[in-house]
């Protein structure tokens, strides 16, 4: 669904048009973390097994900083002259990956597909800050940021599915299904 996101106002040395297509950005960048931090609740609330208790705790750090970044991003929208939709339906109908697939299950099991998850996320993340640094180091600045940050996140979630010899064992794994079948095969 394409819509003008051109504002009728924007922040100076940015033109209304250019600002249209960074609230475009920032809009998907929106539902992607907003998006994120619920899948991560639902892990924290869905992980078992062994790992439990580390998995448990390591998430809801991940859920607080992942909803920060989603106000950062709706702020910076509402700033540029754009409305931040925040709006479950709003996100359902324009995002472009599926729901988290994986229920209850074993923390590595989640941890697998979790990082798939971050993959696309991070993808995400990246191609939004090459785009803004076409038109604002501010907001490129931002999501610099936060990509950092969601890469640390990755990190964490790695951490557990890697061998100490440095194999990842969701390695080539494309689906969450895919990933979280290998991670619980670690367990």
């Amino acid at each position: 669904m394409t819509h003008d996101l051109t504002p009728k106002y924007t922040v100076p040395g940015i033109e209304r048009e250019a600002a249209g297509r960074l609230i475009g950005v920032l809009r998907l960048r929106l539902h992607a973390l907003n998006d994120l931090h619920l899948t991560l609740k639902h892990v924290h609330w869905n992980v078992v097994g062994p790992h439990f208790i580390a998995v448990h705790e390591m998430i809801d750090p991940q859920v607080d900083q992942v909803r920060e970044m989603a106000d950062d991003v709706a702020e910076r929208i509402a700033a540029l002259g754009g409305v931040a939709q925040g709006t479950p339906g709003a996100l359902v109908s324009e995002r472009k990956w599926d729901d988290y697939s994986i229920g209850r299950a074993d923390a590595i099991a989640h941890l697998g597909a979790l990082d798939v998850v971050y993959t696309g996320v991070l993808e995400g993340m990246r191609a939004a800050v090459e785009e803004a640094g076409k038109i604002d180091p501010a907001t490129e600045d931002l999501l610099i940021g936060q990509l950092r940050d969601l890469e640390q996140f990755q990190w964490f979630v790695r951490a557990h599915l890697e061998s100490s010899g440095g194999t990842l064992a969701t390695g080539s794994a494309t689906s969450e299904a895919e990933a979280a079948k290998r991670g619980a095969e670690l367990a």
